[in-house]
């Protein structure tokens, strides 16, 4: 097989192709070499997959070990204080995400019934409410204001605090700490100071309900004696981290797509009942959550390229997303795409546990911000928009929006249309 891409050395991250859109060498690297060679600056030669179909395969394959403790784990980008691994890293109790099974299948089945699409749908008017509110708070400020701030971020956090019985008085700090921890640079003894002021927060929560349990997830999982507090600590620290920060993000984010497809926009609005298409089509468009990691139990082939046992793969959802093998103009963003497959919510045994709830939060979200604020644009250049490209989640810092005080609706509208 004859390849003419280079071999890239480290993961390219530079936004260099739009706000967008994936990184203009890793667009060109899955036209040249869907499985690609990665040189990680530590000196592994590992893998680099964004070819849809090849994708698929790693995520649906255990061979591709999810766990982080049978091989050392090697990052594919610069890490300020962290030194290279010479070891693997104990595994996380409760951090299922980082697990194979049986371990996984035991964790992950005693969350399924909480987040099943008939759930989803009983608790939707809810999240409407939720939204509508946040709404409100909105349309009481003066203009220009940041979205993330009064709108993205505050509407997922409200829900997910609910569902889990997280006090929101206490949203500050998680989410300051949370953000910390997923900066992809950030230095190792921060990043650990911020997972270590989460869990010590979240273990106090856990007991506290294990001896007082609630109406709540985090009450019904603390019931359980057979999970100890570590286990409900890294569980907790799971679900509160994936529950907020990436809805916030597709909020925010997606809010920047449409405001630069406007007439796509103006469709939206004229027909909200194109709403679940488009939400699809974000999360194709944007897939916030990009990057995950594989660790190779033996060697294995995909695409043509043997993988040998060891090597850590990295896989771009964002890429795979945007294959024309796959989906037609791939880079062109529609509403009107009815093509599935989309690889959003990762693919195999662990797909997003929360997709139904974010898909009900986003609906609700956009549907409502377009309803009440139809004259909603950006308040500054779309190129001065500050891009969490140093972030493990991508999306927007800061959203800058401003709208005609006068032009806003007020009608709260109710799932069932009335």
């Amino acid at each position: 097989m004859t390849h003419t891409a280079s071999i890239p050395s480290g993961l390219p991250m530079d936004r260099n192709a739009g706000p967008f859109a994936p990184p203009r060498e890793i667009t060109e690297l899955r036209t040249a070499r869907p499985v690609s060679p990665l040189l990680f600056p530590d000196g592994h030669r590992g893998w680099l997959i964004t070819g849809y179909d090849a994708v698929r395969q790693v995520m649906s394959d255990t061979r591709f070990s999810s766990r982080q403790d049978i091989g050392i784990v090697h990052v594919p980008y610069e890490t300020p204080g962290m030194p290279a691994a010479t070891e693997p890293s104990p595994q996380t109790p409760g951090l299922f995400i980082a697990m194979d099974p049986p371990d996984h299948t035991r964790l992950r089945r005693l969350l399924t019934g909480a987040f099943t699409v008939k759930r989803m749908k009983e608790l939707q008017q809810h999240i409407i409410d939720i939204t509508e509110r946040q709404l409100d708070e909105m349309a009481r400020l003066t203009p220009p204001i940041d979205l993330v701030k009064e709108f993205a971020l505050p509407v997922p956090s409200l829900v997910i605090c609910e569902l889990l019985g997280v006090p929101y008085a206490d949203r500050a700090a998680f989410q300051v700490n949370t953000a910390q921890f997923l900066i992809k640079d950030q230095a190792l003894e921060d990043k650990m100071a911020a997972y270590g002021a989460m869990t010590s927060y979240l273990a106090g929560l856990v007991v506290g309900k294990r001896a007082e349990p609630g109406e709540d997830i985090l009450s019904d999982l603390a019931r359980n004696e057979d999970l100890g507090i570590d286990e409900l600590v890294g569980i907790s620290f799971l679900l509160l981290l994936a529950g907020h920060e990436t809805t916030a993000n597709m909020l925010a984010l997606g809010t920047f797509a449409l405001l630069e497809h406007p007439e796509q926009l103006a469709e939206l609005r004229e027909n909200p009942d194109l709403m679940p298409g488009a939400v699809e089509e974000l999360l194709r468009y944007l897939t916030v959550a990009d990057i995950f990691y594989r660790y190779a139990t033996e060697d294995l082939e995909v695409g043509g390229e043997l993988i040998e046992q060891g090597s850590t793969v990295v896989v771009s959802l964002l890429a795979a997303n945007r294959d024309p093998r796959r989906f037609d103009d791939a880079d062109t963003f529609d509403i009107h795409r009815e093509t599935g497959g989309r690889l959003a919510f990762g693919h195999g045994i662990h797909a997003c546990l929360g997709m139904q709830l974010a898909r009900i939060e986003m609906r609700a979200g956009f549907e409502g911000l377009l309803r009440r604020f139809p004259t909603l644009e950006l308040a500054i250049p779309a190129d001065r928009v500050r891009l969490r490209t140093d972030m493990n989640i991508y999306g927007v810092h800061e959203l800058p929006v401003t709208w005609t005080e006068s032009a806003t609706h007020t009608v709260h509208i109710r799932s069932d249309g009335q």
